[in-house]
């Protein structure tokens, strides 16, 4: 017996602070797309680079427009739900045991264990590895048609969120190519298969009528991809899309009030302190800093209302967080303004940020201001992201203004405290290297009791908050763009969902 989508699609969607939000808007003359059959017309951001791989960025792509799915989901919560797998149990630390449900690929194939276990072997041998196994080792089995079983080399408790990325959606075996390539097209298993890829510009999806969880509500989706943010909010308010992701907060008060959508989002936007060297690996002068900047300020004069003031690393996209937060205590004393002074007399303060999120450089202006205030000789730099990150993990800078994604490709968060705090992190700008702090993010790992990790997870954001290795300014919000005649878009704060078997126009 086929099981509905719906349960599991509402729980992709939302977290009860957006519940309700699939509102009205006016997409202006000619939303909806008069003659189209009812076809939804999106305008995506970030253009494809390798041709949909999930292998590559675009693996958000299939998600966002419900084309593949994986063994598992996320639901509101962040916790794995049933996708592909309708359950699973762990047998012992290392070995997990996954039941399938009946399901066919775009193809008409069937989706069996034996091709579970062929689009997991070839994900680990990929030419470039998605990143959600760069930290582990997993090797798949076939137990019977409906079962498969997952091994680890060492314990994974987080095994079924890994599950759940985008880029370890299962595609029918046609899609793997002998030359490493993948192609999507017409091989997921979502309610949309894509029909056609026209370069980096655009995309036609039409209805998959075989899809498990019941036949869409739209017959097909006509994509667009608009890199500038001021043409994609323009294509909305023409009426030439039906919805538009990702709007500027420059261009968000130009939609009509009732088409714009807030979604708390993931993503924060932190000062990160060089601890290892320069002004700031003074405990005192970092202190300095923090009681110096002030993130609130930033809400409505960079980012147009459009975040909250940071309570900390994780924001109220994050809802488990708030409830679980420990008070940071252990902090270092902050120098005075006149011990700033003379402690970094003839010493400039090295301010860093990027182009690429248009946000940043502002309030990288008015944090200098902030800085400045409290004693310190500031001077930026500005570049696009690509140009300096190598100068960022190299310590060449004091300070950075950064947006983070605190959700990494596992959905989970030890993965971001891991990679961005730890001593031997990989992306450890902060330079951070302190025991207390590695060891709390080594118990949230090893913690397989959901409730358990995230309050350890929180623990360890005491402990790095301890340090003032980073200040914490905002959590962003995404403006999503959607017509007045268009209904049940996904309002994701992981930006993995938009459209999905309910989505439709009226």
């Amino acid at each position: 017996m086929r099981t509905t989508s719906r349960g599991l699609i509402a729980a992709l969607a939302l977290s009860p602070l957006l519940a309700g939000c699939f509102a009205s808007g006016d997409g202006g003359p000619g939303a909806g797309g008069a003659g189209s059959g009812g076809r939804l017309r999106i305008a995506l951001a970030v253009p494809p680079v390798q041709a949909l791989s999930p292998y590559s960025n675009d693996a958000t792509v299939l998600s966002k427009l419900s084309v593949a799915e994986g063994l598992t989901a996320l639901n509101k919560d962040g916790a794995a739900a049933p996708a592909l797998a309708t359950s699973w149990k762990r047998t012992n630390d290392t070995t997990w045991t996954f039941e399938l449900r009946e399901a066919t690929f775009q193809d008409g194939t069937e989706v069996t264990a034996d091709a579970v276990v062929g689009a997991l072997d070839h994900a680990n041998e990929a030419e470039t590895k998605p990143r959600v196994l760069s930290d582990v080792t997993l090797t798949a089995k076939a137990d019977d048609a409906d079962t498969v079983t997952l091994t680890t080399k060492t314990p994974d408790p987080v095994l079924p969120l890994r599950l759940a990325s985008p880029a370890l959606a299962v595609l029918s075996p046609k899609a793997y190519a002998k030359d490493g390539t993948v192609t999507p097209i017409g091989t997921g298993t979502g309610p949309f298969e894509i029909t056609g890829l026209t370069g980096k510009t655009k995309a036609t999806l039409d209805r998959y009528d075989g899809y498990w969880g019941g036949k869409a509500e739209a017959p097909g989706i006509d994509v667009s991809w608009i890199a500038d943010g001021t043409a994609r909010a323009g294509a909305l308010r023409g009426g030439d899309v039906d919805i538009a992701e990702w709007i500027p907060t420059a261009q968000a008060k130009l939609l009509d009030e009732a088409t714009r959508h807030e979604v708390p989002s993931v993503r924060t936007d932190s000062l990160v302190l060089n601890t290892a060297s320069g002004l700031f690996a003074d405990a005192s002068l970092r202190a300095a800093a923090r009681e110096a900047v002030d993130g609130g300020v930033l809400v409505d004069s960079v980012f147009g209302g459009y975040a909250d003031k940071a309570e900390g690393l994780f924001g109220p996209a994050v809802p488990w967080a708030a409830g679980d937060r420990v008070e940071v205590t252990g902090r270092a004393k902050a120098a005075t303004a006149a011990q700033v002074r003379k402690e970094t007399k003839g010493r400039t303060l090295r301010l860093a940020t990027y182009t690429n999120r248009a946000e940043l450089p502002e309030a990288a202006t008015v944090l200098q201001q902030q800085l400045e205030k409290a004693g310190f000789t500031v001077k930026q730099d500005v570049r696009e992201y690509t140009q300096m990150e190598a100068d960022l993990l190299a310590g060449k800078y004091d300070a950075l203004v950064f947006s983070r994604v605190t959700l990494l490709d596992t959905g989970d968060a030890v993965a971001y405290l891991a990679s961005d705090y730890t001593g031997d992190g990989v992306y450890n700008i902060a330079g951070l290297k302190d025991a207390k702090v590695d060891r709390a993010i080594r118990a949230a790992a090893e913690e397989g009791d959901t409730a358990e990790r995230h309050k350890k997870i929180m623990r360890a954001e005491a402990e790095i908050l301890r340090t003032d290795a980073v200040v914490p300014l905002v959590h962003e919000k995404v403006v999503q763009g959607i017509a007045d005649d268009v209904e049940g878009v996904l309002l994701d704060p992981r930006e993995r969902s938009l459209v999905d078997v309910d989505t439709r126009l009226k």
